[in-house]
């Protein structure tokens, strides 16, 4: 059994911006983690979600092989992806659909005929969450003790490389192998994710990684709150003084779905140890490096992409 854990709460609408500034660096500091509130993301538009990404899991197996993933995105079937690398199982029990950049012509989507209003609603949600994830970085960067504007200032938000992602963990899979997990043990690779849940347990995070026997907590869901957590690359930004955190799903008894919004900078910022992070007794950690580069070898490594 693990313990439930009471994360911090966040509000994005709250008007003494320093004072949530300084319990979202509490938060990442602690844990990583936290929910977001008053975010300004309508709820109806995330039940409307929840239900085009029932529909579209929901069609046969040929049907959605028709917009199989390349270019990240797009459809990721089932044991495709495969987050601890260490494991020797097939893969993690989950399907995707992933949307990235809505500018170009990358994304496949399913046929209008096939799936009325689906496109446009996902390309809704994106912008919305697009929106309340730029939002936080401002909070963030004051958090961090810069200027709220500072990621904007980077070039950052020019063309970020946010990314959408529906998951479906189906349950009732065979559960026989103890390494079958419906997301196994990782850290997100980017800045930010917010993360959408139907309710269904499962989501669990591990605050220490390097400890041995590593302690998972169970994470609740929040109506109306989005979870968000830190990324490796917000971690490397901040010289480690944010810390990105080990999460993983436990294989679902029952059918779950959720939604991921991946928040990145634009391909060419450069993620190089903020000022306000490092010291003469506290020097950089890590070299400079192009945020598509960076994404572009995790995502390699995970996806064999």
């Amino acid at each position: 059994m693990c313990d439930a854990l009471q994360l911090p709460i966040v509000d994005l609408s709250s008007p003494d911006r320093f004072s949530t500034a300084n319990s979202i660096r509490q938060a990442c500091i602690d844990h990583g983690f936290f929910y977001l509130v008053n975010h300004g993301v309508d709820e109806e538009l995330v039940n409307k979600v929840f239900e085009q990404s029932s529909k579209f899991f929901s069609l046969p197996i040929e049907e959605k092989m028709k917009v199989i993933i390349k270019n990240y995105s797009s459809y990721s079937p089932l044991y495709a992806g495969k987050l601890d690398t260490t494991l020797s199982t097939k893969g993690d029990s989950n399907e995707g659909f992933y949307v990235g950049q809505l500018a170009g012509d990358l994304n496949q989507w399913p046929l209008e005929e096939d799936l009325p209003s689906w496109r446009s609603t996902i390309e809704t949600y994106y912008q919305q969450l697009l929106s309340a994830g730029t939002k936080l970085l401002s909070l963030i960067a004051l958090s961090l003790k810069l200027d709220e504007d500072f990621f904007e200032k980077v070039g950052a938000f020019n063309e970020p490389l946010a990314s959408l992602g529906l998951l479906h963990y189906p349950g009732d899979l065979d559960s026989s192998s103890k390494e079958i997990y419906g997301a196994s043990a990782h850290s997100d690779f980017g800045m930010l994710t917010l993360l959408a849940t139907d309710g269904v347990p499962g989501l669990q995070i591990c605050r220490e990684k390097s400890e041995q026997p590593q302690v998972w907590e169970d994470v609740p869901s929040r109506s109306g709150a989005f979870i968000v957590n830190i990324g490796d690359m917000m971690e490397r930004w901040t010289n480690c003084l944010f810390r990105s955190r080990l999460h993983r799903v436990l294989p679902p008894r029952q059918e779950r779905y959720s939604v991921a919004f991946f928040l990145n900078p634009s391909k060419d910022c450069n993620v190089e140890c903020l000022e306000s992070c490092c010291s003469e007794d506290c020097p950089p950690r890590f070299p400079p490096i192009k945020a598509l580069d960076y994404l572009e070898e995790r995502l390699r490594l995970t996806y064999g992409l």
